[in-house]
C-alpha cells in the first residue's frame, strides 16, 4: 500500500476522514509524519463547553408545577446544546484523535443521566485523558456525580452495600466477565461504600458511612477502598487484554486476532496503561494497514454524520435537527441504550436502518426531506414537524447548507473522477461504483451519488 494510501486509512480511523483540504496538506508525508501529525494536532486539551449554568433541582420549589415545567424545559435546552456542541466540535476541530478517541471512552464508559451538567463534566473526563493515563480516566469516572449517579453508587453504604458500581467496573470497565467472583463484586461493593457527590455536583468521600473493615478481593486481603480496588484491578493483565480487544475492534477489525491484541495489550500493560503508546504501537503496526483491515468497518451513525459534516463544510439552520437524525440512525450521543453502550458493527444496520443510512449523506447536502421515523420526542416533534401533535413519524426539511464551492474549489486541478471517487470512499472501487463514476456529467452529480452508495457506509 502506498504512503498516500496508508495515510487515508489512519485518517479514517484516527479520526473522522479525508478531506480534500486535508490531503493537500499531508501528500507529501510519510506515513511516520501523518502518524506524528495527528498526535500533534490533537497534543492540547479544549473541554467542550456549551452548557455555561448548572441546573439544581433542589431549587425547584415542591408543588410549583410551573416551576418545575420550566426546569425541565431549560434541563431539555441544555441536552440539546451538549449533544450539538459535541457534534460541531467534532466536525469542525483539528484534534480529530482526541476527539475520536473521546468518542470511544464516551462508549466504554457508557453512562445515562438527566443532568447535562453532569454530562458535559464526564465528557471533558474522557475527553482530558483520551489519549493519556487510562488510571487516572477511570479514577475520575469512578468518581464523577454522572456515573456514581447512573450506577447507584450515591447509595452505597456500609451494611448496605450497592453492587451496582462495583460489578459494571469489573464486567464492563475493566477486566471483563469470567475474570472475578460474585463474592469479588460483593467486597469491591464495601470497598466502595461512601462515594458520592454533593449538591454542587462534586465528588466527596463519605467516611461516616464507608466500610472500615477487612476485605477480600481477587486472593487479598487488607481495610481496602475504592482506589486500592481501582489499582489492583489495574495490576491484572486481564484488564489491558478487555480494553485492547475493543480498541481492536474500534480501530481495526470486528473480528478479533488474538496475536495482535496480544501485541496491544503488552504494550499497553507495560506501559502503564499509556493510551497513547498502545495507539501509536497500533498505528505503526504494518496489519493496521492489511487489506483484510481497510474499508471493513461500518459507520457509527456519528462517524458518518460527522464525516459528512467535515468532508461538505455542512452547516445546519436548525442545530436540533441533529439530534433526531442521531435517534433515527440509532446513536443519541449521551443516551446509550445501556451500561454496555452501542454494540457497534453489524448493529448498526438492519433493513430500515440502511435505507435512512443510504438516504442521509443526500439529504444533509441536497436539504432534502426526511421522515423521521420511531419514536420521536414530542419536544422534538415540534420544532421539526411545526406542531405539537403526538405521532410516530415526522417530516421534516433538513435546513442544510452545504458547502458545495468549497468543497469543489478543494479539488487539485487536473483530478481525475476516479481519483475523486478513491478519496470518498475507502473500500475498493468495485464495478458497481466504477459504473457510477463513468456514467457522470459532472463532479457534484457523481458525488452525491458516491456518498449514497452502501462503500460509503465503509471505512
Amino acid at each position: 500500500m502506498s504512503d498516500i494510501n496508508k495515510i487515508k486509512h489512519l485518517y479514517a480511523r484516527a479520526g473522522f476522514g479525508l478531506g480534500f483540504a486535508d490531503l493537500k496538506q499531508v501528500q507529501n508525508l510519510t506515513i511516520g509524519q501523518a502518524i506524528d501529525r495527528v498526535f500533534q494536532a490533537s497534543a492540547a486539551v479544549k473541554p467542550l463547553t456549551p452548557i455555561a449554568s448548572y441546573l439544581d433541582s433542589n431549587n425547584v420549589a415542591k408543588g410549583d408545577k410551573m416551576a418545575k415545567q420550566q426546569f425541565l424545559q431549560e434541563e431539555r435546552q441544555q441536552q440539546v446544546q451538549l449533544n450539538v456542541g459535541w457534534i460541531e466540535k467534532m466536525s469542525t476541530d483539528d484534534s480529530q484523535l482526541r476527539e475520536k478517541m473521546t468518542l470511544f471512552w464516551h462508549n466504554h464508559f457508557a453512562c445515562r443521566t438527566r443532568s447535562p451538567w453532569y454530562s458535559q463534566q464526564l465528557n471533558n473526563i474522557h475527553r482530558a485523558n483520551a489519549l493519556g493515563d487510562f488510571k487516572v480516566m477511570l479514577t475520575q469516572v469512578s468518581q464523577s456525580p454522572a456515573m456514581l449517579q447512573f450506577l447507584n453508587n450515591q447509595l452505597n453504604k456500609k451494611d448496605h452495600p450497592n453492587e451496582n458500581f462495583a460489578r459494571e467496573l469489573m464486567e464492563l470497565f475493566t477486566v471483563g466477565r469470567g475474570n472475578y467472583t460474585e463474592q469479588d463484586v460483593k467486597e469491591s461493593a464495601r470497598a466502595f461504600t461512601g462515594w458520592g457527590y454533593n449538591n454542587l455536583g462534586n465528588f466527596v468521600a463519605r467516611d461516616g458511612i464507608h466500610d472500615t473493615g477487612q476485605k477480600t478481593f481477587l486472593g487479598k486481603t487488607g481495610n481496602f477502598t475504592g482506589d486500592d480496588i481501582i489499582t489492583m484491578l489495574l495490576e491484572r493483565k486481564e484488564t489491558a487484554q478487555f480494553i485492547c480487544t475493543k480498541l481492536y475492534k474500534y480501530l481495526v477489525n470486528e473480528k478479533p486476532n488474538a496475536a495482535n491484541i496480544n501485541a496491544m495489550a503488552d504494550v499497553f500493560y507495560t506501559s502503564n496503561y499509556n493510551i497513547q503508546k498502545v495507539l501509536s504501537f497500533v498505528f505503526k503496526s504494518d496489519w493496521f494497514y492489511n487489506d483484510s483491515n481497510t474499508g471493513n468497518l461500518i459507520k457509527a451513525p456519528v462517524d458518518l454524520i460527522v464525516g459528512l459534516n467535515r468532508q461538505f463544510y455542512v452547516k445546519y439552520n436548525n442545530p436540533s435537527v441533529l439530534m433526531q437524525f442521531e435517534r433515527t440512525l440509532g446513536q443519541v450521543l449521551f443516551n446509550p441504550p445501556n451500561v454496555a453502550g452501542w454494540p457497534g458493527g453489524q448493529n448498526w444496520i438492519d433493513s430500515s436502518l440502511l435505507m435512512y443510512r443510504l438516504k442521509t449523506p443526500s439529504i444533509l447536502l441536497n436539504n432534502g426531506i426526511i421522515d423521521f421515523s420511531g419514536k420521536p420526542d414530542p419536544e422534538d416533534e415540534v420544532f421539526l414537524a411545526g406542531n405539537a401533535k403526538r405521532s410516530t413519524t415526522a417530516s421534516a426539511q433538513a435546513q442544510t447548507v452545504a458547502g458545495w464551492d468549497k468543497f469543489l474549489a478543494d479539488i487539485p486541478a487536473g483530478t481525475s473522477k476516479t481519483q475523486i471517487a478513491q478519496t470518498l470512499l475507502s473500500p475498493k472501487l468495485n464495478t458497481y461504483v466504477m459504473a457510477v463514476v463513468n456514467r457522470a456529467n459532472d463532479v457534484k452529480g457523481m458525488v452525491s451519488e458516491l456518498v449514497s452508495t452502501p462503500e460509503y457506509q465503509l471505512y
